[in-house]
């Protein structure tokens, strides 16, 4: 009588099950293979790929565009009619959903690691899809309301890259392992030889990206300019509300050497500051005048503006999500502010000895004041008594009727050439960050044309435009640039060529190192005889491969002829491989 034996006893293997059960659901081992992933199962991992890679590309792009919240809030408010800070539920969800796909993607890494078969489950496949769709409906959305914020993403690039491409360069040299494994285990096939050929390219082109970075902050730190000066852009908006007393008041306790604001005209001929078209946003309008509150700002006269209340709205909404760090006094001088007139902002900038620069809007032409507007301002301005001696100038912004305007500063908000600026006597230009290249800024400071960068609001962009050389920049967040003495890291072309090639030929040395590897460890596997792993079997324990090995050495032997009276019996109990023909034991 034939007693018969278990072929094996497997040890168990808790991470394999970690990994496959959470992807797959495959949590026993026998619903686990090594087999070869369907091409249906390797097009999800592809989804997977790219979804991974959108959402990286798409956090990336939220990160950088931080500087620019309040002109997309601003954006999303002249579409929709109300105020609402739509980066928060943008920012939550595109958290939730890059950690999601990057713990599968990690998962599936494992997977191709350990050598089994990709199965993602029905549910994970259901959640790439729609995360996937969901980001590109996202970037089809943005590029549609705030398509000039795509900028962002090369500028930021000036000051990320060098830390890019070693974060790139270490990834892709990690992934060398999973990549000379495919390569080498298997019989060559032409996709192998393709996939390799790719993570040449790739290598490659990484060691040499540095050549293509424009990066304003490798150089000398001998060179480096003075400090820009921070001009107030509405004041300080984070802490108070924008073109109020208060908010003005704030940007110059927090360091603004100057003061910039939009201005309109009344209809009776007031300069008064306000952004919008409408009051709608940053006052009362909708109490107190309900039937016009879609009317344009310039068509209510100073009375009526200034009976209206322009700060309770900052204390309700809290837009930049600092209200709770308002003392009871500030709230209390925030919830009585009014509308701002030119005259009084004037004023405060002369009696701190600084100086202003004036977004002026032209009434539309039905207006009463539409000849008169320019007239208006330099009322004000006069009114004011700020004066040259006291402070740098006032800058005029609108570009007609520049030859009625003396004595102030001519200013321009688009690029020019260095012929139509000295063509139309101006003597300065405030220009958009995505518009004021290094090389253009190097060339008007060469013709003593001073630039004037809006808006910089966090660190980073400010240090990059630091190293270019710009003199000054208008700031929503002065409190923040307020806290950079320095600009966040500056370094010499030697110094960083050293560390660029360094990293090169480390990485070189590691990727060699995987492919020798990996070459030598499945030789070995390879050069294993059936009767080197029956004795292995006696004096340790078995590896995974060398198991799989011997799994197939017992199937195959079943497969050629044993017949009924054969017995093949593994006893991993006391470490002995038995095999028997007609019940004697070998």
């Amino acid at each position: 009588m034939v007693k018969h034996q278990p072929l094996q006893v497997y040890e168990k293997q808790v991470f394999v099950s970690f990994v496959t059960g959470i992807y797959g659901c495959r949590w026993k081992r026998y619903q686990r293979s090594q087999d070869d992933s369907s091409r249906w199962e390797c097009t999800w991992f592809f989804l997977l790929c790219s979804s991974f890679f959108l959402l990286l590309f798409w956090t990336y792009f939220w990160l950088v565009a931080q500087n620019d919240f309040n002109e997309f809030n601003w954006s999303v408010y002249n579409l929709s009619g109300e105020w609402r800070d739509e980066t928060i539920p943008i920012l939550a969800s595109t958290t939730v959903g890059f950690s999601y796909i990057t713990f599968l993607m990690i998962l599936a890494l494992f997977h191709i690691s350990l050598g089994q078969q990709l199965n993602l489950y029905w549910v994970h496949k259901i959640g790439v899809l729609a995360t996937l769709l969901t980001t590109i409906s996202g970037v089809v959305s943005v590029d549609d309301i705030w398509g000039d914020e795509w900028d962002i993403l090369f500028i930021s690039l000036q000051a990320t890259a060098p830390f890019l491409h070693l974060g790139a360069l270490a990834t892709v040299t990690a992934v060398s392992w999973l990549i000379a494994g495919y390569v080498i285990r298997r019989e060559r096939t032409t996709f192998q030889v393709i996939v390799l050929l790719i993570y040449i390219i790739i290598l490659l082109a990484l060691y040499l990206a540095p050549l293509m970075f424009t990066c304003p902050c490798i150089m000398d730190r001998h060179g480096l300019r003075p400090r820009p000066d921070i001009i107030g852009r509405r004041g300080a908006p984070m802490l108070a509300p924008e073109n109020t007393m208060v908010s003005f008041n704030r940007a110059l306790q927090h360091g603004a050497s100057s003061l910039q604001a939009d201005v309109t005209i009344s209809v009776d001929g007031v300069p008064f500051l306000m952004r919008d078209h409408t009051l709608r946003r940053t006052t009362d309008v909708r109490k107190i005048f309900p039937s016009r509150q879609f009317e344009d700002s310039s068509f209510f006269n100073w009375t009526e503006i200034r009976s209206l209340n322009a700060g309770q709205w900052f204390l309700e909404n809290d837009p930049y999500w600092t209200a709770d760090t308002l003392t009871a006094r500030d709230r209390s001088r925030i919830a009585n502010q009014t509308v701002c007139s030119l005259v009084e902002m004037l004023r405060l900038a002369a009696r701190a000895n600084s100086s202003a620069l004036l977004s002026i809007r032209k009434p539309p032409p039905e207006h009463p004041r539409y000849r008169n507007w320019f007239m208006d301002t330099l009322w004000a301005v006069q009114k004011a008594g700020i004066s040259s001696k006291r402070v740098r100038t006032v800058t005029w912004t609108p570009d007609t009727d520049r030859g009625r305007v003396r004595g102030l500063q001519q200013t321009a908000h688009e690029k020019l050439s260095m012929e139509e600026i000295k063509q139309r006597g101006i003597t300065s230009l405030t220009l958009h960050y995505s518009k004021a290249s290094h090389k253009d800024i190097q060339e008007y400071l060469a013709n003593n044309v001073s630039v004037t960068v809006y808006p910089v609001n966090v660190p980073w962009l400010y240090s990059i435009l630091w190293c270019s050389g710009v003199p000054s920049v208008s700031s929503d967040a002065p409190q923040v640039l307020r806290k950079v003495p320095y600009p966040i890291w500056l370094m010499s072309q030697n110094a960083y060529n050293f560390i660029w090639m360094s990293s090169d030929l480390v990485s070189l040395a590691v990727v060699v190192g995987i492919f020798s590897f990996q070459k030598w460890r499945m030789s070995g596997m390879q050069n294993c005889n059936p009767e080197q792993i029956m004795l292995s079997a006696v004096t340790r324990t078995s590896s995974r491969d060398v198991n799989i090995m011997k799994e197939k050495l017992i199937f195959s032997e079943l497969n050629n002829g044993l017949s009924s009276t054969e017995e093949l019996s593994l006893f991993p109990e006391n470490g002995y491989v038995r095999y028997s023909h007609g019940g004697h034991n070998r």
